[in-house]
């Protein structure tokens, strides 16, 4: 439950698109690649059970938030536990760093520790950027362009343009599973104190953003091909626009909690079978410069 295993899509996605490009510029590392899967969930799981311990101590799970259950805050596992998975999760990521820093170079020890301080401050510290309506734009960057480039470049060992192009539909759907949890969160979050970008826009605007991140992904994903570095292949992932369609209409209308918790998961879901069928279409083009 406090690892959140419906998100974990979106450390996984990501890792895929990287990897494709990869392939398609002839290199495949398997044990970088390995490296670069297990250290993202394990940055995606450290940063939930960080999540859960941080927001239950500043009294933002409280018992009338329409999502599921946290587990330190329902008192199901006692706060010390939780921090220390966290730790110990966290502890995991650094070790597949080493190994990616070790082949691909120290700038990778910056983006890890980088991207381990961003999950523990999302909700941790004096600060914490999710109650400023800013951990969408951490999701977009940590999530879409660094985790994509990221994957790409250990190994590479280079960042051409279409890996950045690329991650920008992967950043986008990733935001959006959290934009479906902040609206979700959005009465009780504003109780708290806690002042996401669905609170500081309104329920009907984060709706539009939603549906603007969705439709952003569609459109930017064959990009590289428009600019005549890929093919026609990378419009496959447009095979998926029947679910992300169905999505802006549950969001639209519901504000139950089952059916966005049903939302949520479905739009993790959407992000794993975009990027699927984008690293497929990468992949059926021949990868950058075909």
């Amino acid at each position: 439950m406090a690892a959140r295993v419906r998100t974990l899509p979106a450390a996984i996605a990501p890792v895929l698109v990287g990897t494709s490009l990869a392939l398609g510029a002839g290199h495949f590392d398997p044990i970088a690649f390995v490296a670069a899967l297990l250290g993202a969930i394990f940055i995606q799981v450290g940063t939930n059970l960080s999540n859960d311990y941080s927001d239950a101590r500043r009294g933002a799970d409280t018992e009338d938030r329409l999502g599921p259950v946290r587990v330190t805050a329902g008192g199901l596992v006692p706060p010390t536990q939780v921090l220390l998975a966290t730790y110990v999760t966290f502890g995991l990521a650094v070790a597949c760093g080493v190994y990616l820093v070790v082949v691909a170079g120290w700038e990778l020890l910056a983006v890890g520790a980088a991207s381990i301080l961003a999950g523990v401050l999302y909700t941790g510290g004096p600060r914490p950027y999710g109650y400023e309506g800013l951990g969408e734009l951490f999701v977009f960057l940590f999530f879409g362009v660094v985790a994509v480039s990221g994957s790409y470049f250990v190994q590479v060992q280079s960042l051409p343009w279409q890996a950045f192009v690329c991650s920008v539909p992967v950043g986008l759907l990733a935001s959006a599973i959290l934009v479906v949890n902040n609206v979700r969160d959005i009465d009780t979050d504003r109780r708290a104190g806690k002042r996401t970008l669905a609170v500081r826009l309104g329920r009907e605007r984060t709706r539009l953003l939603y549906v603007a991140m969705l439709l952003g992904a569609f459109v930017i994903a064959p990009l590289p091909w428009l600019l005549g570095s890929m093919g026609g292949w990378l419009l496959l992932c447009w095979a998926a626009l029947p679910l992300a369609v169905s999505l802006t209409r549950v969001l639209r209308t519901h504000t139950d909690g089952p059916s966005l918790n049903g939302a949520l998961a479905k739009t993790g879901a959407l992000q794993l079978t975009f990027c699927l069928l984008y690293a497929a279409g990468i992949l059926a083009s021949g990868g950058i410069g075909s």
